[in-house]
């Protein structure tokens, strides 16, 4: 389905993000991963996608916050792969608190990490979907950013921008042929969501459970293959949101 694709997935060390990795890999797609920290974990999921999968993988150190370092890197991806097809913003990070007593810090940080950074990403990959006259940009979002979450307001505020970004992106891009959409996980099981085992919250999700990463890999792929589908969210939380 996606051989001779490459596809960019940011925060594709862990969790979700590997999930993606794996599914893209999986489906024949070259993948290239970012990661902000833990290059162990990322030279893993290369390494298994490369064994597992027979695909080319490589793994880029780089801060999405920082627009300089983004350049850097999507120049480096180029070079390693020599285009790009799919981008999955996937990174992100949490500094929860009670907006009363927020941290101005605790604020920038998660705003300019997973909606600045998807800004940078699209900015700076933008190029290479034009050079392959195909594109198509997934951007995770979070049912935070469409119902609110208490002591999540830099939380749910990034995600709800997200969400305007991914919108604007596709009406600017689709006479050009580049879809751009959002995902919107509820309750999904990961590292970041233990701290939230205990949330009141989880006894509203009518299935009745959390989800697994594969969820939101299965549809980060039927996005890509959406051909008629730009400017979407698609929610995958158990209809907590509905």
């Amino acid at each position: 389905m996606l051989n001779g694709k490459v596809a960019i997935i940011t925060g594709g060390s862990r969790g979700i993000g590997a999930a993606i990795t794996y599914k893209l890999a999986s489906l024949g797609a070259d993948v290239a991963v970012i990661y902000a920290g833990n290059k162990d974990a990322a030279e893993a999921v290369c390494d298994r996608c490369k064994a597992e999968f027979g695909v080319k993988a490589e793994a880029y150190l780089c801060d999405v916050s920082d627009f300089g370092a983004v350049k850097e890197t999507v120049v480096r991806i180029k070079a390693d792969f020599g285009a790009a097809h799919i981008l999955v913003n996937n990174a992100g990070v949490t500094r929860d608190g009670l907006a009363a007593m927020m941290r101005e810090e605790d604020f920038d940080k998660v705003v300019d990490t997973n909606l600045k950074g998807a800004f940078n990403m699209i900015r700076h990959v933008t190029p290479l979907l034009l050079r392959s006259k195909e594109g198509c940009i997934i951007n995770i979002s979070s049912v935070s950013g469409l119902m609110g979450n208490a002591g999540q307001s830099n939380y749910s505020a990034s995600k709800a921008g997200l969400i305007g970004l991914t919108k604007s992106v596709a009406k600017e891009y689709a006479a050009k042929g580049i879809r751009c959409n959002a995902i919107a996980p509820g309750f999904i099981k990961t590292d970041m969501t233990e701290a939230h085992a205990d949330n009141p919250l989880l006894s509203m999700i009518p299935l009745g459970k959390m989800g697994d990463v594969e969820d939101v890999a299965e549809a980060v792929a039927y996005l890509i293959g959406a051909k008629y589908v730009t400017g979407e969210v698609l929610r995958v939380d158990g209809g907590i949101a509905m």
